[in-house]
Parts: structure tokens; sequence; C-alpha cells
């Protein structure tokens, strides 16, 4: 197999970005497509109760263990399998569940902080940054946390405003720069989703 072509897909919470990474995925077949997610990365902290751990700033670069996934990454690049985590999120502790990822010629990689890390981005031949008003983006993480991670409306609007907005103005929107393509409003842009699953399909026209 030919080396990997990494595709990292960015962008604020509740931007779309993870619709856009699966969208692509699905674009091709199963077998041809790995995809990762960066906020399966988080540092465990079994050391912290969980009153505590619901008080950690989860929108740090320095909250994730970027330096396994770059690991993780090199090692399919190399062709050799991993052993990606997976991260409950509402104990906020990593799972002992791992997901076993076998290299393909296709792997895509989504989080809000991919592009903070020059290591991290050294890593990817496409960087997407998905472009999302920041109203919309706040409707659809409250949305997410009441349904999928049991949390209460009170407790998502403090982290919001004390862990999220401050730090997606730090980090998340100033790392847009390093993008090769911005998509807004993400998976409802069709036409942006077109070219950029018709460039990803261009590369696989000898394995298809």
């Amino acid at each position: 197999m030919t080396r990997p072509y990494v595709v990292g897909v960015a962008g604020g919470t509740g931007s779309g970005k993870t619709t856009v990474a699966h969208r692509i995925a699905e674009a091709v077949p199963s077998h041809l497509c790995g995809v990762l997610a960066h906020d399966h990365y988080y540092v465990d902290r079994p050391d912290l109760s969980h009153e505590a751990r619901c008080q950690l700033n989860f929108d740090h670069p320095q909250a994730l263990e970027t330096s396994l996934l770059i690991e993780h990454l090199r090692a399919l690049r190399r062709g050799e399998g991993i052993d990606a985590p997976t991260y409950d999120f509402k104990e906020h502790r990593r799972s002992s569940i791992v997901r076993r990822l076998e290299p393909s010629p296709i792997i895509v990689v989504e989080g809000i902080l991919l592009f903070t890390e020059a290591d991290l981005r050294a890593e990817m031949d496409l960087k997407i940054f998905v472009d999302t008003d920041a109203d919309i983006r706040i409707l659809r993480r409250v949305r997410r946390d009441m349904e999928q991670r049991g949390r209460s409306f009170e407790s998502i609007r403090e982290q919001y405003k004390t862990t999220v907005r401050p730090m997606h103005l730090m980090f998340v929107e100033p790392s847009k720069r390093w993008a090769d393509v911005i998509i807004p409003e993400g998976g409802k842009n069709t036409v942006a989703l077109d070219l950029v699953v018709s460039k990803i399909r261009s590369l696989l026209v000898p394995s298809v």
C-alpha cells in the first residue's frame, strides 16, 4: 500500500466538522478510509474526582495527548495498525476500550485543535477548516451535550462562558490560517464537499 493520505478537519465546537469528516469517509469504500477523532485523545485524569474533572479546561491544547495522536498517524503511515483510545464524555475518563485501526489509503482525522500544533499539522496532506457562525455552533453544542452526554443546560452554559468561547478565540479561530480549504457551514455546503470528495476519489482511482 502506498503512503496514506491524511485529511485533517478542524473547526469550532458545533461547526459541523464531524459531519464533514464522515461525509468524506462515506464517499469512498469503507476499507479504503479510516477516521480518528482528536477528542478521544484527551489526557486521562484518574487522580481527580468526577467533580474536579468536570471543571477541567477541555478546550486548551494541553488537555489533549496530541503526542500520542502524532505517534499513531506516523505508525499508520509506516503501514502499522494502531489501538486508538476512546473517551467516555460522561465520566470525563479515557475508556478501557480501544479501537483497532489498520492502515488505509485515506485517513481522516477531526478535532477543534488539530491545526494548533506544528508537528501535528506536518502529518496532514490536506487541512480543512469548517467555518460556522457562533450562534449556530452553540445551539448545536447545547443539543449534543444534553442529548448525548447527559449534561444540564446550566453546566453547558457555564463551560461555554468560562472555557469554550475564550479558547475558541485564543486557539481555534487563529488556527484557520493554516487551512488549505475553508468550508463555510460544514456538511450543508454540498458544493465544497463535492469538490473535496472529488479530490479524495481521484487519489483512489487505482484502488477503487
